[in-house]
């Protein structure tokens, strides 16, 4: 069985090398479906509360809300880095309250200070996926992810594989000591 959420991302980012409209830096609204997938909780008789699904997975991409998303290798990014710096940016300012946990992975590296995504390759709504995947794919039992900005659309499924101990209790993912998080049941 699966349980999903969805979450809105508002981002700016263009195609660097492409040509067409989207070379230029342009900005979305974008929507990301995360499946989870399990057996039912018989304790709390679902999969995954959606909204820790939702927590789970937010704690890491609201660092693409907001944000600007530029490929490693775009001349833009060391020109938006100079100006961050020379306006005091670079290292957040009080009111920057959308910070995720900072990341850095073989996809993409999150500056949340900032409000920046630099990523390996062009972030399309493939690429967005293939991210997203890599970002929680040992955090959630994801078996599919779809990823709609502006008109368009992409979705991939997985194979779920991962044995995650769940909290009889509440249904979220014990930690690595056994204890519910957000109860404190203990096994």
């Amino acid at each position: 069985m699966r349980s999903s959420t969805k979450l809105d991302l508002q981002y700016a980012h263009r195609f660097y090398g492409f040509k067409g409209e989207a070379q230029y830096l342009h900005g979305h609204t974008g929507i990301l479906t995360i499946e989870v997938e399990d057996s039912v909780n018989e304790g709390v008789n679902m999969v995954f509360p959606c909204n820790e699904i939702q927590k789970t997975a937010w704690s890491l991409l609201k660092n693409f809300d907001h944000a600007l998303i530029l490929r490693e290798d775009d001349p833009m990014l060391p020109a938006i880095l100079k100006v961050y710096e020379e306006t005091n940016l670079i290292n957040g300012t009080p009111q920057n309250q959308m910070k995720g946990e900072a990341f850095k992975n073989e996809l993409a590296t999150a500056y949340p200070d900032c409000r920046l995504v630099v990523t390996k390759e062009t972030m399309t709504v493939e690429g967005m996926i293939k991210i997203v995947y890599s970002l929680l794919k040992d955090k959630l039992n994801i078996a599919k992810i779809t990823f709609t900005s502006g008109v368009n659309i992409a979705s991939a499924d997985f194979t779920t594989n991962n044995n995650i101990d769940r909290c009889p209790l509440c249904g979220i993912a014990l930690n690595k000591n056994g204890v519910c998080p957000k109860c404190g049941y203990s096994h």
